[in-house]
């Protein structure tokens, strides 16, 4: 049996566990929840444990990685600016719609206020009520000191100094630059390798988190969980439709109808797949068969679009924010939106390759925002279908980007 349906399961014996339990004064059922809370917490906590290694060595290493423009020519810094772009459109559409829409749905004012007070969500959404002004959140992006940023979870300001290391780092004498490099990626490896020992135990602590948030919403966790599944995939379908369609043809020359042939094989592979990676082959033979696009498009952008450009994740990782924040009642502010956006932007280029790993990387938005990271079990275990439609818009999004891309190529 796969994890994803170990996962599943372990989400609907969840909801099975805990929703006859919601409410309940019997002693058998309060100790069994009782029982199960420090277990999701453990799950929780785990996950965190993983997040300051392993964000800051995948962005040192993918950013001193990266093609050298003066080499590739034009085309590396073309395609970086793009990704840029096109992810700060789709993490700005996450907020502006996701926020409105799931609003919407519909929650238990009683069943929220119990959720808060068996969490840190009061504490911080009491703390959020001194929301900073804008020259205050521009100012405190460049922390004075990035351990303790790290320590005490500002994570936007410890990305922000990570990435400025990693440039500077390039100007240093290649072989000083290969021994930090190289010491970065054995962080790297290392953090990777727990994050798959973690989530091993992600059954059993999906099981518990959900549960116990079951327990509190009762029948509204359903519900909004159902919201949730068809917001985040409505808009990752709006997203492809009216941006990445469009901005192929406008943008690249390319006839809809040209590059919808060309994408379906690539799409259909990375909707069932869930892989972006395992779709490379059906956008290589899109590129050079149905397209035409010059050999470099193919040779150096789509591989390097694969590993590192994935426009779902800056719609996956808002609207699971702003969804997560809802489950906890906190309001988020003009300030908090604009962190979870930038964020989200900054952290899709460090996404894992693997299963889950868009949500574990959700976690360093979470903290950036001030908004409880309990809630990621619930959409760990929530996580195929969203997963399906957001693979889908990175895939599409590669090919949008080399259509784009490659006019300047041609000759």
């Amino acid at each position: 049996m796969s994890r994803t349906t170990q996962v599943l399961l372990a989400l609907l014996a969840g909801f099975a566990v805990g929703l006859p339990l919601a409410g309940t004064e019997l002693a058998a059922g309060r100790t069994l929840l009782a029982a199960l809370e420090p277990v999701g917490t453990l799950f929780v906590n785990a996950i965190r444990m993983t997040v300051v290694p392993l964000v800051v060595s995948s962005l040192v290493v993918g950013v001193t990685s990266a093609p050298d423009p003066r080499a590739v020519g034009r085309l590396g810094a073309r395609a970086v600016a793009l990704f840029v772009v096109v992810l700060a459109l789709a993490a700005g559409l996450g907020v502006a719609l996701g926020h409105p829409l799931l609003a919407r749905v519909p929650l238990d004012p009683t069943a929220i206020a119990a959720l808060q007070a068996g969490s840190a969500a009061t504490t911080i959404a009491e703390g959020a009520a001194a929301i900073p002004t804008l020259s205050e959140w521009v100012v405190a992006l460049v922390p004075v000191n990035p351990v303790k940023a790290a320590a005490e979870g500002q994570m936007l300001p410890l990305i922000l100094a990570t990435v400025a290391f990693a440039i500077a780092l390039m100007g240093v004498a290649p072989a000083r630059r290969t021994a930090v490099v190289t010491a970065f990626e054995g962080v790297m490896d290392a953090a990777l390798a727990l994050v798959k020992a973690i989530l091993r135990l992600a059954p059993l602590g999906v099981f518990a988190l959900t549960a116990g948030l079951a327990a509190k919403l009762g029948m509204g966790a359903l519900a909004a969980l159902a919201g949730y599944i068809v917001i985040v995939s409505g808009i990752c379908v709006l997203f492809m439709g009216a941006v990445l369609y469009p901005a192929a043809a406008l943008l690249g020359g390319i006839p809809l109808r040209t590059f919808a042939r060309a994408a379906l094989p690539a799409q259909s592979i990375a909707f069932s797949s869930r892989s972006s990676l395992a779709a490379l082959p059906a956008m290589l033979e899109g590129v050079r068969d149905v397209l035409r696009l010059p050999p470099v498009i193919g040779s150096f952008l789509i591989p390097l679009a694969s590993t590192m450009f994935r426009a779902g994740a800056g719609i996956g990782q808002t609207v699971g924010v702003v969804f997560i924040a809802r489950l906890f009642g906190v309001d988020l502010g003009a300030a908090q939106l604009a962190t979870i956006a930038v964020t989200s932007v900054v952290t899709s280029f460090s996404v894992p390759g693997i299963p889950g790993g868009a949500i574990i990387v959700m976690v360093p938005v979470l903290m950036a925002a001030g908004i409880p990271v309990e809630g990621i079990g619930i959409l760990l275990g929530a996580d195929t279908i969203p997963d399906m439609f957001r693979t889908t818009t990175n895939v599409t999004g590669h090919l949008t980007a080399a259509a784009i891309l490659a006019r300047g190529e041609r000759t």
